[in-house]
């Protein structure tokens, strides 16, 4: 495997390790979830909400990198899910996880 790959596989396995420590941090604020009812309601809820939602981004952007390391050990990395061109790297290296190229993501 070339020392570029290695770099590639390690700020993966990075990125994918702090998404799954943001994971777990709202899922411990996830515990306590705020009552309403009928004419109550609990102003944290709100809050509750909120971190339902950036848990459930986080969980696909767990699931991206994952896919993104599987085609990274085949060697496949990097290639547009949709026009089969190599994705530029600036790109990649913003958005490690992306399967487009950014032609294609403007068509989307």
């Amino acid at each position: 495997m070339s020392a570029a790959t290695m770099d590639l596989k390690e700020r993966l396995l990075q990125e994918l390790e702090e998404t799954l420590a943001e994971i777990a941090r709202l899922e411990k604020r996830l515990e306590g979830k705020g009552d309403y009812g009928l004419g109550t309601g609990d102003p944290n809820i709100y809050e509750w909400e909120m971190c339902l939602a950036l848990k459930q981004r986080a969980e696909n952007k767990a699931r991206s990198l994952q896919i993104a390391l599987r085609k990274a050990e085949q060697g496949d990395y990097g290639i547009c899910e949709v026009c089969g061109q190599q994705i530029d790297p600036a790109r990649l290296a913003i958005l490690p996880e992306t399967k487009r190229c950014i032609q294609c993501a403007q068509k989307r």
